[in-house]
């Protein structure tokens, strides 16, 4: 399949290139306002208890909690009259709006005033209910708040809520596009420095290139049948850049191998697809199945990355599988032009054009020198990354909010202002929504009473759910237990107290709602016995029911991506060793960079380094995600090593010293283009922690610090070391399993054809037909013939 793809590639290759061209702009234009119609949210569960309490108390009770604040501060103090009608007139406007159900204000609602005055007295609160889904509220927000925020008359109003989302879009969008600007210059001067041409420099940006492009595309047009993450966009679009720069570069330079080893450009082109393009579309389908796991999670945060996940691994595999071919054709030899290094080898007194010795390496010597001290070496490295990963099993986690913007941010300003100086729970609230209760307020003010003597609660509101004449009755509002009487309930207009059906407790408390405490507090609420069914919302419950849903996903998500990856490395490997060691390793190195995230952004350790605030946990989507993405990315790696190492091992005589040998051979001949892809992928991702959204660069750093252990702890030092201690037993798998891997395995053969290749004319005077002769005449060689062909390659190469 791979021959043929290549085949046609080469044999239209302008055809080729015009059509990419076209689709590039195409997805371009298309593309290019994809962000417009992606969504803000997607950290929370549709079936979740606090979404479900949400959604009863905006249907069926009218109500619901503020999401829109309006920090008001005055130069004459929040009485004063200039205070007064700034906040009258911004409330006036509010409630004209169609898109706000409710508004509350220090100077306009005196029931609520105690609620919305700073401790000290420094400022006050307005407060509103924007309605709209993840995609549309913070935009409605942001909208309204335009014309009434900034500085008048001496007083000041900031915004804050709601319209962080909207922040958190804006923000995010623009630190990206500076990273890709950062990426790419510096990604084209390695690249240079890798190949040493100016012109295969250019190739991996263009595949990287067209996969962003590709990916803004898809994404335009999966946000018309689903929600998608805007998040999604900003990730992929660098994970596009990073895979094109990968998949070209293994490619490209087995192209240029192949150049050297005498083939013809048409010979190396089909040779490096059936190999390196082997290696790519592997990588692909591990990556792939990766990141098709987070579609087991129930936010659609994840799903996003899944579907966009899928389809920028796709447009970079099949981009370096037929563009590349299609442009290697064409430029032939020019691939080696432009050498940069050139000059400073005739300066050096060295040959022009270097014959790589795999015995000569550092690679070499390296693996002759872990495997000659084997057991002492894997025993400290295996400990050192568990030291460095041993923070992990003391992680926390919770959903992001305003502090993850920079301290320079308007809402982040304002949520500082409501953690630290409003103590009546101004900075979140539980609801406590009891959706059939049809008693009187006898029953829910015993409730509330017994509510507002959990710890940390400040205040407990019942609202009654039923209407009269429109106007919704305050039945009682308790203070802290033991300061003071409750007080009477409101009557009715015509002091008729109609019976309820359906009501809800507003529940004020003192604590984050993202931390322990709100959870401890949060249990302790669910434990106080109630008159009817109570759903609990509010961002501490909300956050409590998105963990439990993750979690809970989470055994069924490392199942399928640990039995996905076993059985593709045993369809390449024919060992079942081998796959459980991959897993085992690939699982201690991400232990390693997770522990490295808990100390650096929940513990806070060199966080004025990366400017970030530490809130004390770590956003658990990104968490996983980072989990599913790497685990995919490191089997990258582990099969352009082991489809090296295998070649070696085949044309031995498989005892333990030609192992060793094999080990040594494999990682001398990988050793320079995984260190150059990994150092490549590590800019790209290194680039986003500029970010001043702390959960990006918790991704940024993350998978920088991933992809560098993966490349050079693991793979240089680990690999050879316990391959070399289990010696034969590496490539040993029971005997039905050999069997069916012998009939259905993706191991690779090298057609007698290719070395002939080498003598043939150019490739567009080989017509069709004597190409299908002579593969014709390949397919009836002898096992042996194939042998002797496998093994000079793998010499050759």
């Amino acid at each position: 399949m791979l021959s043929r793809l290549a085949s046609a590639a080469i044999r239209f290759p302008r055809s080729v290139l015009v059509g990419t061209l076209i689709v590039m702009i195409a997805a371009g234009v298309y593309g290019v306002s994809v962000s417009k119609y992606l969504s803000g949210g997607g950290f929370t569960t549709s079936n979740a208890e606090s979404t479900r309490a949400a959604q009863l108390m905006s249907d069926k009770l009218k109500a619901g909690g503020a999401n829109l604040i309006l920090l008001v501060t005055a130069d004459d103090g929040i009485d004063s009259p200039a205070a007064k009608a700034r906040a009258v007139d911004i409330v006036d406007q509010l409630k004209k709006s169609a898109d706000v159900s409710s508004v509350q204000s220090y100077w306009t609602d005196p029931a609520a005033a105690s609620g919305l005055r700073a401790d000290d007295g420094s400022s006050a609160l307005i407060s509103a209910r924007i309605g709209g889904d993840d995609r549309n509220g913070p935009r409605t927000a942001a909208a309204l708040v335009k014309p009434i925020t900034g500085t008048k008359d001496g007083v000041t109003v900031r915004a804050g809520g709601i319209v962080a989302s909207d922040e958190l879009n804006h923000r995010i969008g623009k630190d990206l596009f500076i990273a890709e600007m950062i990426a790419v210059p510096i990604t084209a001067v390695l690249l240079l420095l890798v190949f040493g041409s100016f012109v295969a420099m250019w190739l991996p940006l263009i595949i990287g290139v067209f996969s962003i492009f590709s990916t803004m595309a898809i994404l335009r047009l999966m946000s018309e049948v689903t929600d998608v993450s805007t998040y999604a966009l900003n990730m992929t679009t660098g994970m596009g850049l990073a895979l094109g720069i990968d998949y070209s570069l293994f490619i490209v330079s087995r192209y240029r191998e192949e150049l050297t080893n005498g083939l013809s450009e048409r010979a190396a082109v089909i040779r490096s697809i059936e190999t390196a393009g082997r290696t790519v579309l592997f990588s692909a389908v591990t990556v792939a199945l990766g990141l098709a796991s987070l579609l087991v999670f129930p936010v659609y945060f994840l799903k996003s990355f899944a579907y966009a996940g899928l389809a920028v691994v796709a447009a970079a595999a099949l981009a370096s599988m037929l563009v590349l071919p299609a442009a290697l054709i064409l430029l032939g030899q020019w691939v080696n032009r432009l050498d940069v290094r050139a000059p400073f080898r005739k300066m050096l007194g060295k040959p022009e054009h270097p014959v790589f010795v795999p015995e000569k390496s550092l690679w070499y010597k390296t693996v002759n020198f872990v495997t000659r001290f084997a057991l002492p070496i894997a025993v400290v490295v295996i400990g050192l990354l568990l030291v460095i990963g041993s923070p992990f099993l003391s992680a926390r986690f919770g959903s992001p909010d305003d502090r993850a913007l920079p301290p320079s941010s308007t809402a982040r300003q304002v949520g500082d202002v409501l953690r630290d100086k409003y103590s009546h729970g101004a900075s979140g609230s539980v609801s406590a929504v009891l959706p059939s209760y049809t008693g009187d307020s006898t029953a829910i003010g015993a409730y509330a009473a017994e509510l507002s003597r959990v710890k940390g609660v400040t205040e407990v509101k019942s609202i009654d759910g039923t209407y009269v004449d429109g106007t919704r009755e305050v039945t009682q509002v308790l203070p802290p237990a033991g300061t003071g009487a409750p007080i009477p309930p409101q009557q009715a207009p015509g002091g008729a107290r109609p019976k309820t059906d359906g009501t809800y407790l507003s529940i004020a408390t003192s604590y984050d709602p993202y931390s322990s405490d709100a959870s401890e507090q949060l249990d302790a609420l669910r434990d106080v016995k109630a008159p009817s069914t109570v759903l609990f919302g509010g961002q501490a419950a909300s956050n409590q029911d998105v963990i439990t849903a993750l979690t809970g996903k989470l055994p069924l998500a490392i199942a399928l991506i640990a039995t996905s990856t076993f059985i593709l490395l045993f369809l390449f490997t024919g060992s079942i060793a081998l796959p459980i060691k991959a897993i085992v390793l690939n699982t201690l190195s991400l232990t390693a960079a997770f522990g490295a995230m808990v100390w650096i952004f929940q513990d806070g350790h060199g966080a004025s380094l990366l400017d970030l605030t530490v809130t004390g946990y770590l956003v658990p989507t990104m968490t996983i995600l980072m989990f599913c993405l790497s685990f995919g990315m490191s089997m990258d790696y582990e099969v352009f090593v082991l489809s090296r190492v295998r070649e070696e091992w085949i044309k031995s005589h498989r005892t333990a010293a030609d192992n060793t040998h094999a080990l040594a051979m494999g990682l001398a001949r990988t050793g320079r283009i995984i260190t150059a892809a990994a150092a490549l992928m590590a800019v790209v991702f290194f680039t986003m922690v500029t970010s001043k959204v702390s959960f990006i660069q918790l991704f940024g750093l993350g998978m920088t610090l991933t992809v560098l252990v993966d490349a050079t702890i693991i793979r240089g030092i680990l690999v050879p070391a316990l391959m070399r201690l289990m010696g034969r037993f590496n490539w040993w798998a029971p005997k039905p399993l050999t069997w069916l891997h012998d009939r259905i395995g993706l191991t690779e053969e090298t057609p007698p054809a290719i070395h002939r290749e080498a003598a043939k004319p150019p490739a567009e005077e080989v017509s069709e037909e004597a190409t299908a002769s002579e593969d014709a005449e390949d397919s009836t060689s002898s096992e042996e013939s194939k042998t002797s062909e496998n093994d000079k390659a793998s010499a050759d190469a």
